[in-house]
């Protein structure tokens, strides 16, 4: 009896047409006939409830509903959902489902509804987009079932709930695999660049075309073939390619929900793919108060996965990073000439000038990238209009710290220190052009 009481639930439309009952008493007591109809009323809506239970409860289990989760989560991405529904019932249902979906998202009201025929299976799919990397657990699916006429509804629980790891954007990452695979990086704003000619690698022979480097014209090849053949060449391969993520408390700046740190995060898994699609060795490391999250530079199947992993246990500490200990354990650890991306922020030219010794010292023995961030909310005060003399105030100091990100890359650059001054959500695209950039020079 317990268990049949706490399944049962009212609809709206249980308690309007109660309402109107109550309204149709009020009036009856001044039109004495209205009385003996809301009798006759009250009781057809009576049996018309009972028949609406029966109907309902005449199936044990009169609703089959699944929670279709995927092993894991990718950060930043619209995740699908899947939740299939069958139907078991004789007539057609109306379903109303509110799943208990991680509290991260912070929604306590998150529902939908689905309209099932007699014996059909359906599925509902929606989407939902973490922005932190960790476990989300899911609750149970709740079902509020209702027939045609619609006086109750007959809850079910499913417990399908699990827990689910959020690891960083791996849909981007298999985003660009598939284009680097099929040489399709144009398509999306990244450059393909190859260099001919000026490398150590020899890769074909190939028929001479106007704009090949006579210098690279093959003799013997010619002589053979009877026309002008050149040796093509590509940009020597294995070399080391680390990321290197500043997880200091600048990095916990967010925009469009996602941290700076998580941001990076996501680059530097697409990034090291594409290193290693390039066959470069692609390496990470970490770095605050001190040096962590070590992966060594590898070739091998398993290197993504370990970089994957390593990848989703990153948090920030909120601490001043120092790039001392930074520059002192590259120096110590890193003896081959490498390409360091490093990702950090820097909001002002102060903060970078104290910074600014141990990245000339690090340049010295590496080719360093390092790749800041704009920041795009001073846009709405730089571009938009101001008014009021705060307004006014305002759009100064946001033009200040714009002004400022570009003193940064000047003076970075003026040290022979590649720099990459990027939108965050135009980071991934922005590093591998200047890889790219690099490797057809044959800076790396």
């Amino acid at each position: 009896m317990i268990k049949f009481i706490k399944s049962l639930y009212f609809p709206t439309r249980f308690f309007l047409i109660l309402l109107g009952f109550v309204f149709i008493f009020v009036v009856s007591q001044f039109v004495t006939p209205l009385f003996v109809l809301l009798k006759f009323a009250f009781g057809g809506f009576l049996l018309l409830f009972l028949f609406d239970v029966i109907l309902l409860y005449k199936n044990k289990n009169g609703i089959i509903a699944e929670q279709l989760l995927p092993e894991k989560f990718s950060n930043g991405d619209n995740n699908p959902v899947h939740i299939s529904f069958n139907n078991l019932y004789a007539f057609p249902l109306k379903i109303n489902a509110i799943d208990e979906i991680p509290h991260q998202f912070q929604i306590r009201d998150f529902h939908f509804s689905v309209k099932l025929k007699s014996g059909e299976e359906k599925d509902y799919v929606y989407n939902i987009r973490p922005t932190k990397r960790g476990v989300y657990q899911f609750g149970n699916l709740n079902v509020y079932a209702e027939t045609f006429l619609g006086l109750m509804c007959r809850k079910y629980v499913f417990s399908e709930g699990k827990d689910i790891a959020v690891y960083p954007s791996f849909l981007q990452l298999h985003k660009y695999d598939f284009l680097a695979i099929h040489s399709h990086l144009t398509d999306y704003g990244v450059k393909k660049i190859r260099r001919l000619g000026q490398t150590m690698e020899f890769e074909q022979i190939k028929d001479y075309v106007s704009g090949d480097d006579i210098r690279n014209i093959n003799w013997k090849a010619t002589a053979k073939r009877g026309k002008l053949m050149v040796n093509q060449y590509q940009d020597e391969r294995a070399q080391h390619i680390f990321c290197v993520i500043d997880k200091g408390r600048v990095m916990k700046m967010p925009f469009n929900e996602l941290s700076l740190l998580d941001y990076s995060v996501n680059s530097a898994l697409v990034m090291s793919n594409v290193a290693l699609q390039k066959n470069d060795k692609a390496g990470l490391f970490t770095f605050s108060r001190k040096v962590e999250n070590r992966v060594l530079p590898k070739r091998s199947n398993a290197q993504m996965q370990t970089i994957l992993e390593t990848l989703y246990k990153i948090e920030t500490d909120f601490a001043e990073s120092d790039f001392e200990r930074l520059y002192a354990d590259i120096r110590r650890n890193i003896a081959q000439r490498s390409l360091l991306l490093l990702f950090t922020n820097f909001e002002n030219i102060n903060s970078m000038q104290r910074q600014l010794p141990y990245l000339k010292a690090v340049a010295k023995n590496h080719l360093l990238v390092v790749i800041i961030f704009k920041n795009v909310e001073l846009h709405k005060l730089i571009y938009g209009k101001a008014v009021s003399t705060r307004e006014i105030y305002h759009k100064v100091i946001a033009e200040k710290f714009n002004f400022d990100k570009k003193l940064i890359v000047n003076e970075l650059n003026r040290y022979g220190i590649q720099t990459i001054l990027t939108e965050p959500e135009n980071l991934t695209i922005n590093t591998i052009n200047k890889y790219l950039e690099l490797k057809a020079k044959g800076a790396v």
